[in-house]
């Protein structure tokens, strides 16, 4: 089932043939990440002059940074073909195996989530990647023997959001190892206003940067909100999107200056009022809440610590005093707090 949350930054079915349509082609039509691409620009053309498949690629960070698009990227740069798989999806080592004996040379192989990838099949990658060659079992007891399996050379971007959980021989084999970043104001207005003219919204630079400030950083979100704020112009106004038009469409998706939903509102809340702005524990914030600790720990936490509203620590989360600002209380040690 999908989420509901607005500003969830995870992709929900119905978003696919929306972000195919809006995600770019070339490194030079990539909005932000500059570090990132530069390297990738880099690293790719000199590969293509050798005519050498790319180093392999690992890309971590929060969901909604564009990791799956810029994969696309790097495979239309190198001017090869992209297949897309997902580590869920990797059950047995002979679907993995099935995979890379039938990639062509110098292809690309994408793997989301690969940090859910089990030890057995983290086995079969690690000669592919080194050596560009399957170590397989043929047979049973005494009798079984390792055959070696030839394969073209490729170039394997894998991308996470929790590469905590990589293990380390996986992660040397990257030769090229990247995180995104969440974007800044200024690349969002920029996004926002490309996924405008692409879906022919008539949408005014006002307009663009009040969704950009809302979307938390992350295009995934950027691109939802407008799709809203879109419906609410055709339905409520005369189908342009004006800063009026973004405010009341976002004032009634409940999505507030900061990027903020009811989920977010209550999480922190929770903390505060609670557990006396914490430290608290992610197993407790989840059952007070009714959230997966893995989402709050993927989807909301580095978004709201990256802003300076949550702390994470060794004992575990704590509100900080601009999130009390937030609820209009003072943090504790100083006044008393106001409701």
């Amino acid at each position: 089932m999908s989420d509901p949350r607005f500003v969830n930054a995870l992709r929900s079915d119905e978003e696919r043939q929306y972000e195919a349509g809006l995600r770019p082609r070339a490194l030079d039509d990539y909005i932000g990440q500059d570090r990132i691409r530069e390297n990738l620009l880099v690293a790719i053309t000199a590969a293509r002059q050798r005519g050498e498949a790319l180093d392999h690629v690992l890309l971590y960070g929060p969901p909604g940074l564009g990791k799956t698009t810029l994969a696309h990227v790097i495979a239309h740069e190198m001017q090869a073909p992209l297949r897309s798989t997902a580590g869920p999806v990797l059950e047995k080592p002979g679907d993995l195996a099935a995979i890379l004996t039938n990639l062509k040379a110098n292809e690309v192989l994408f793997i989301d989530e690969i940090h859910s990838m089990s030890p057995a099949i983290e086995e079969i990658l690690y000669p592919a990647m080194e050596d560009y060659e399957l170590d397989l079992m043929i047979g049973q007891g005494p009798s079984a023997r390792s055959v070696k399996v030839p394969l073209q050379p490729f170039t394997l971007v894998g991308a996470t959001t929790r590469t905590g959980l990589l293990t380390a021989p996986l992660r040397s084999r990257f030769g090229l190892v990247h995180r995104l970043d969440f974007y800044t104001e200024a690349d969002m207005t920029e996004i926002v206003t490309r996924s405008g003219r692409i879906l022919h919204v008539p949408l005014d630079a006002p307009a663009a940067g009040e969704l950009a400030r809302r979307s938390r950083g992350t295009p995934r979100i950027a691109n939802r909100l407008l799709r809203r704020v879109r419906d609410y112009a055709q339905v409520r106004a005369d189908g342009s999107i004006t800063t009026d038009v973004a405010r009341a469409a976002l004032k009634m998706l409940e999505v507030d200056e900061n990027g903020f939903d009811e989920i977010d509102r209550r999480l922190l809340h929770t903390i505060i009022d609670k557990f006396n702005g914490g430290p608290v524990g992610l197993n407790t914030i989840a059952a007070a809440i009714s959230e997966e600790p893995d989402a709050i720990e993927d989807i909301y936490e580095p978004f709201l610590m990256q802003i300076g509203f949550l702390d994470r620590t060794p004992r575990g989360r704590v509100a900080t005093a601009r999130a009390y600002h937030y609820f209009g209380l003072t943090a504790p040690g100083k006044d008393a707090r106001l409701w």
